[in-house]
């Protein structure tokens, strides 16, 4: 009897903690499936070419014009960090080692290139994936390029 009110105990927890089966909540509600697709098929198959356009123009417009202002931001940082170490060097304020520098490039490079042969099977996946994503969504694909190329330019 002592085992039946553990299975009480068990019940009584499981309703207070709400557990939720993902596979029944996509089936009843449509709109998660509408989101996050369904193993059938891409999930822009699910709207006209039009919209599907559309909607990779706009994602597109704004990663790219996003980009173009990270991108702006990052060489006006880099660039002035370098233009200020140049004007320091040349007022004698820092002195650069360019022999310990050229030294660490090339340990740097060695590291990379190391690291490099170790992440090549995970890159191949990585563009496997990237390439059958592209292909199953042709048409939001592209309108995220053309998107982005506008992003860039404005």
């Amino acid at each position: 009897m002592a085992q039946h009110g553990g299975d009480q105990d068990a019940e009584s927890e499981d309703e207070l903690y709400g557990v939720v089966n993902i596979a029944d909540y996509a089936r009843r509600h449509q709109w998660w499936s509408r989101v996050f697709g369904s193993n059938s098929g891409p999930i822009a198959e699910k709207y006209s070419v039009a919209t599907q356009i559309a909607m990779g123009g706009v994602g597109g417009w704004c990663v790219g014009y996003l980009f173009q202002r990270v991108g702006k931001i990052a060489a006006t940082a880099v660039g002035g960090g370098f233009l200020l170490l140049q004007i320091a060097n040349h007022s004698g304020y820092v002195q650069v080692d360019w022999k310990k520098v050229e030294k660490d490039v090339k340990k740097a490079k060695k590291h990379l290139k190391k690291r490099a042969d170790k992440a090549a099977p995970e890159l191949n996946s990585f563009i496997d994936e990237s390439t059958d994503f592209v292909k199953r969504n042709i048409v939001i694909s592209s309108g995220f390029v053309g998107g982005f190329l506008l992003g860039l330019a404005s």
